[in-house]
């Protein structure tokens, strides 16, 4: 369903804002915090992301897959930087 309404812009202090109407919200799902970005001549407005969101799904996937194999198998006995590069004093 596409929803089309027109809005004034409001002055709030220094900056301007929109009165997003309650039926608009809900359709997108917008709560609080929203995310702004301009793509050519348009303002885009989409929830925030949260930072890390979905990790925990491609991770699973990952050991699923195999994925998540250590890519140096010699962590406990040292890499060759440490055995010929690293020196203590």
């Amino acid at each position: 369903m596409k929803t089309s309404i027109k809005t004034r812009l409001i002055k709030i202090g220094n900056s301007q804002g929109i009165r997003i109407p309650k039926v608009l919200l809900e359709q997108v799902g917008l709560t609080e915090e929203v995310e702004l970005e301009v793509q050519g001549d348009q303002l885009v407005l989409r929830a925030a992301r949260r930072p890390r969101e979905g990790w925990e799904m491609q991770f699973r996937q990952m050991a699923e897959h195999g994925d998540d194999a250590l890519l140096d198998q010699n962590v406990r006995s040292g890499s060759l930087w440490d055995e010929e590069e690293w020196t203590w004093e």
